[in-house]
């Protein structure tokens, strides 16, 4: 069922454009479709999911290969299916309102956020690592044409290269270290992997890749500076990728690995280490923001380092608190997201210090802000708090057997110190959104419809509730937790309620430190104003294109000649290098062993491959060494024709055939060129030096290389050739002629392909006769009475299309 609703999402998306013509916004509640499906069919795998029976499905990719697409919905997964069904069907339904009808491609956005649901929900139940890049990677591609969506600004055009580099540049680094994984462990299975970690020298390299791509995806500092520039992105577009699924899928993907590699040598101080750091630079850069929606860009990147700390950490703790956190923050900050765009659609304007009574004029909206801001900051009763709770209760000291007394209170200190910094930019973000300001003036502007404000309330609810019922969430925290390593800990639910203890002391003074640090806002911004600047990120993004750029371009100037042969000489060099030097050394390691006795190797089956191997040979020198252009391919004719014969003398009388007819199109086709080229090579390009003895050199070695790799190869077969039986299935099929049989039957295709390069030849030569006629009236033909074209006499200057003389080069020039 798991592909199937993957299809569907792909359905859907191909017939939004045209019905976005008829529909207008309303086309995104025909998009909210394949999402509603999904979200029911998973709820209703619940049951099972709790009893421990993932739903599973297997999909052959290409058996031959090993290569099948596993799907598997456990726990984990399905807290993702709830964020990027569930959250994104209420987005879209939020777009139908949000957009209007003069809104520039509208089937487009609606078809790309529904592509990129099916591409996040890929990521979450795939089973594969290779798949899961494959969806990884899709969902960075959708992501590129969102933030870029009005492609005709050029800030929406450099944020969304930007997002695409940094995410697919690490993306790539990633599926080295998936390479690396699959190879150490035998297996590219996520869940066999996880149950069965692998071990070698090459693993802790192959984790480090893994995360590198994990924080570009989750915005980890340093490389975080792409999260807010992509909020030029529609709001919509900025809830559902940046608030809802997107940006989690590097935190999904820690969350998945932690339960077996959480033990790894540099796992836990790097997810540590770019966690912690995450979140205090984000808190901190959003208690700058004047705009509602670069304050929760910002927010949202301290957040993912919270939740980067959490997935990481490997326990059982862990797996129940980074469950109800992945909940509460799709929650409430889609909520706010959504907020924020209400105002900006009715205001005309997110800046707050711009905005003066909107909490009065719309207290719906307010309210349903409060409630998520409230979720935010972590205050009861709300599901936020339950899962701040949970996430102090990580790190106690004694709780992570990895860490000490000592590393643990630091993190708990860390934590603790974003966590005050987030209430502070929450109630920043409420206060300056829906208060009256007497020094600001209120706009006239009309209020929203219910229609609009549904589904920020609901998902404001959806806040509220589960904190006030926590068992609504617990079962499937625990579910998860079951599937991490059994280190000793304390049995955890989560809950309201845990009696006096140091998470709740802890709640307790950051609810405390974030008043004053709200009543104290201007005092601290004048304290940021004053702190040094810390460098930043994006400007090192920048300088490090602008070296890639520079580096290109001068290696462009100096290897990108316009020289075929330099370019000639790459090429086979590469190939003499890398294939090349392998093959020797495969060779050398060996001992150099070729076999050669029981009459393996003969110089040739008959006198007559001799001669035709003679006529190549030296078809090919003198062809070398040919100063005029008609007398050098007439040479290389002769080489392919010899080629022909041997093919005749080995039984071949097919292949001899069409390459027969190859060689003959070829011809014509370079003869009708050469009409349009100097008779002799251009002076200097015969020259004798060490050009040309490197030349010489690097041709012959490619070909050595290719004659000796043919060899090895007849001798490195290790199954019967597939000619064996053909006899047998040729009386099956009642036909005395094995040529042909093989030719209609055994090898259609390969006809087929032979019957289209011939085709294509024949093509090419007919539009080359029809062009030579239409323009041979420029060359002295006469093309209305179709007289033929007079002969030249020799070395009679022809006057070219540019005016310039031009020799026919002693009666060879034109053909």
């Amino acid at each position: 069922m798991l592909p199937a609703l993957i299809a569907l999402h792909v359905a859907v998306a191909v017939v939004l454009p045209p019905l976005a013509v008829r529909l207008g916004p309303r086309v995104f509640l025909v998009a909210a479709v394949p999402l509603l499906a999904t979200a029911g069919w998973a709820l209703l795998q619940l049951p099972g999911i709790l009893d421990g029976r993932p739903a599973t499905a297997s999909v052959p990719w290409a058996p031959e290969l090993g290569l099948v697409l596993d799907f598997r919905l456990d726990a984990l997964a399905l807290t993702m299916v709830a964020l990027i069904s569930g959250i994104g069907s209420l987005i879209f339904v939020y777009a139908a309102w949000y957009f209007s009808a003069s809104e520039r491609a509208l089937g487009r956005l609606a078809a790309m956020m529904v592509l990129f649901s099916a591409s996040m929900l890929g990521v979450v139940v795939t089973d594969n690592l290779l798949a899961l890049y494959v969806f990884w990677e899709l969902t960075t591609v959708c992501s590129f044409v969102l933030i870029g969506h009005s492609d005709h600004r050029e800030n929406s055009r450099r944020a969304a290269i930007q997002a695409l580099i940094t995410t697919a540049g690490f993306g790539l680094l990633m599926l080295i270290g998936f390479l690396l994984l699959g190879q150490a462990a035998g297996t590219y299975r996520i869940s066999e992997l996880v149950a069965d970690p692998p071990t070698g020298p090459l693993v802790p390299l192959a984790v480090v890749l893994v995360l590198a791509g994990a924080f570009a995806k989750s915005a980890q500092v340093p490389l975080h500076y792409w999260l807010p520039a992509a909020m030029v992105a529609p709001t919509p577009v900025s809830a559902y990728l940046h608030a809802a699924t997107m940006v989690k899928g590097g935190v999904y993907l820690v969350a998945r690995l932690a339960p077996g590699f959480a033990d790894t040598g540099p796992w836990l101080p790097l997810v540590l280490s770019f966690g912690l750091a995450t979140m205090v630079v984000g808190a901190w850069r959003a208690m700058r923001q004047d705009d509602g929606k670069l304050l929760l860009a910002y927010g949202t990147v301290s957040q993912l380092g919270f939740l980067t700390v959490l997935a990481g950490a490997g326990t059982p703790i862990s797996g129940i608190a980074v469950v109800a956190m992945l909940l509460a923050h799709g929650f409430f900050k889609s909520t706010l997201f959504l907020a924020v765009g209400v105002i900006d659609h009715q205001v005309g304007t997110r800046t707050m210090s711009r905005l003066s009574g909107v909490g009065r004029r719309m207290p719906v909206l307010a309210t349903a802000a409060a409630v998520a801001a409230g979720s935010m900051a972590g205050l009861p009763p709300l599901l936020g708090f339950v899962a701040k709770e949970a996430d102090f209760e990580v790190y106690l000291p004694g709780h992570h057997p990895a860490l000490s007394v000592a590393g643990s209170s630091a993190v708990l200190l860390v934590l603790a110190l974003g966590s005050v910094l987030t209430f502070g930019y929450s109630a920043r973000l409420w206060w300056g959104s829906f208060t009256t300001k007497a020094e600001v003036a209120e706009r006239r502007y009309p209020s929203a419809g219910p229609a609009f404000l549904a589904p920020v309330v609901l998902l404001a609810a959806a806040c509220l509730l589960p904190g006030l019922a926590p068992s609504l969430v617990d079962p499937l925290a625990q579910a998860h937790a079951a599937t991490m390593p059994h280190a000793a800990a304390p049995d955890y639910h989560l809950a309201l309620w845990h009696g006096f203890s140091l998470p709740l002391l802890l709640s307790v003074a950051v609810t405390a430190a974030g008043l004053v640090l709200f009543a104290n806002r201007e005092r601290f911004y004048r304290l940021q104003s004053a702190a040094p600047r810390w460098p930043d990120a994006e400007v090192a993004y920048h300088l490090f294109v602008h070296a890639v750029y520079s580096t290109a371009l001068g290696v462009t100037r100096r290897l990108q000649t316009g020289s075929l042969p330099l370019y000639l000489t790459v090429i086979l060099g590469t190939l003499l290098v890398v294939p090349g030097g392998w093959f020797v050394w495969s060779l050398a390691s060996s001992g150099l062993h070729v076999p050669m006795s029981g009459g393996d190797w003969r110089l040739w089956d008959t006198p007559v491959q001799l001669v035709l191997a003679l006529v190549v040979g030296v078809s090919a020198i003198a062809a070398v060494r040919e100063e005029r252009r008609f007398p050098a391919l007439l040479l290389l004719g002769a080489t392919g024709f010899g080629m022909c014969g041997i093919f005749v003398v080995h039984g071949a009388p097919d292949l001899a055939l069409t390459l027969i007819l190859v060689e003959t199109l070829t011809m014509i086709i370079l003869i009708f060129v050469l009409r349009r080229l100097p008779a002799r090579f251009a002076s200097g390009a015969r020259r004798v030096g060490w050009p040309r003895r490197l030349t010489a050199v690097v041709c012959a070695l490619a070909g050595i290389f290719v004659a000796g790799v043919l060899a090895a190869s007849t001798y490195a077969r290790s199954l019967p050739p597939a000619s064996v039986g053909y006899w047998e299935e040729a009386e099956h099929a009642g036909s005395a002629n094995l040529v042909n049989l093989i030719l209609a039957d055994f090898r259609a295709m390969d006809t087929i392909g032979e019957i289209t390069v011939l085709v294509t030849a024949a093509v090419a030569v007919a539009s080359l006769v029809v062009a030579n006629r239409r323009t041979g009236g420029e060359n002295g033909g006469d093309e209305g009475n179709g007289a033929a074209k007079p002969v030249m006499a020799r070395n009679e200057p022809v006057i070219g299309r540019e005016g310039h003389e031009t020799s026919t080069g002693g009666g060879h020039g034109s053909g």
